[in-house]
């Protein structure tokens, strides 16, 4: 029995803490937070369950670790990178295992800042233990069903992985707002959207997909649509006035020789009457695609829904399984950085721990 801490209680933390208390083989030991006023209450109010966990978020870190085997690293990295880059060199320097997917740039450690890559590996083989980033965006979907799903394919001639979503589902304000744009001018450039940055969240995904599959990415570019509202919209964040950006369409592509190969594609929305020619869900909000023009041609469409939540839950529930799931293989392995392609999708473990998966 693993004993998870949990570092974080926002978004991917309350997630995090949800599927921890009942993930097979694992026992939640500990969550860590920042603020002070957060410290004392019981975890079960993070992710709203119905029972008390008997865990108490605490602000000293030292502790939490001691009582814990592995930390679940779910505290923000977007604007905040070189902090969670400490923090989580302090929890291997531990002896602590960690899964996380706060830093983008290590998706694909290969490509990653050399320091960055220095700094965690020195970390790990001093504390004897493993690091794995990832997530769903970017994370499984880009890297390891894109892998699978080639396998099925006699030959390839582009891979797509796609996310299409309304974010007006998505209640992080700051997200939407600051980082995305959504309701902001259209002739200021989000932060997300800056040259530049969607290859440095994203480009580690096509190399790794590349690489996954023989293929030599040589060349990265990047495509950027946005499109105004073209109607006052209201949603759980307020108002986004007509006129304001209501969407957007952005492409990562890879180039091999050439030939563009690996796209990583989101057609995000604040609202669904914005962009309606773009390409719209199956079904819902949104979902993740995985599409393969070869022999044959190929969608695996995923979509993931939990009890009295959003699709964008769904999704955050499978990043956050994926991490917890990864932990029992990183035990088992030399001390490191593990990338998506590297850890099984599903690892082994005794018959009667998987058992208890079954609800």
């Amino acid at each position: 029995m693993q004993r998870i801490a949990v570092w974080g209680t926002g978004n991917m933390g309350s997630t995090a803490i949800r599927s921890a208390v009942g993930f097979p083989g694992l026992k939640l030991s500990a969550v860590i937070t920042s603020s002070p006023d957060k410290a004392g209450r019981d975890a079960a109010e993070f992710a709203k369950l119905d029972a008390q966990s008997g865990v108490t978020a605490t602000t000293d870190v030292d502790a939490a670790l001691e009582a814990s085997d592995a930390v679940a690293y779910m505290a923000s990295g977007d604007i905040r990178p070189e902090e969670a880059l400490a923090d989580i060199e302090r929890c291997l320097r531990a002896g602590k295992h960690v899964v996380t997917p706060s830093l983008y740039s290590l998706y694909d450690p290969a490509s990653a800042p050399t320091e960055w890559v220095d700094r965690l590996r020195a970390a790990a083989e001093e504390g004897s233990a493993g690091l794995l980033v990832s997530g769903v965006d970017p994370g499984w979907g880009n890297d390891a069903l894109a892998v699978i799903a080639a396998g099925l394919c006699t030959r390839i001639k582009t891979i797509r992985c796609q996310e299409i979503f309304d974010y007006s589902t998505y209640n992080q304000p700051h997200s939407v707002r600051v980082l995305c744009g959504f309701g902001g001018s259209m002739d200021e450039v989000p932060m997300m959207l800056l040259p530049s940055i969607p290859t440095m969240v994203w480009g580690g995904n096509v190399r790794l997909i590349g690489r996954g599959l023989g293929l030599e990415i040589d060349d990265i570019t990047e495509k950027v649509e946005r499109l105004p509202l073209t109607q006052d919209v209201d949603n759980v964040m307020g108002r986004f006035e007509a006129g304001t950006q209501g969407a957007f369409r952005l492409q990562v592509i890879g180039w091999s020789g050439g030939v563009e190969r690996v796209v990583i594609e989101h057609i995000t929305r604040i609202d669904p009457s914005c962009a309606p020619e773009w390409p719209q869900p199956d079904e819902g909000v949104g979902d993740h695609r995985v599409i393969i023009d070869g022999d044959p041609q190929l969608s695996i469409v995923v979509r993931a829904d939990v009890p009295g939540g959003t699709r964008a839950d769904g999704g955050n529930t499978t990043a956050a399984n994926r991490l917890l799931g990864a932990i029992d293989w990183l035990a088992t392995q030399k001390p490191g950085i593990y990338d998506g392609l590297d850890v099984p999708l599903q690892t082994s473990r005794p018959a009667e721990v998987e058992a208890t998966r079954w609800a």
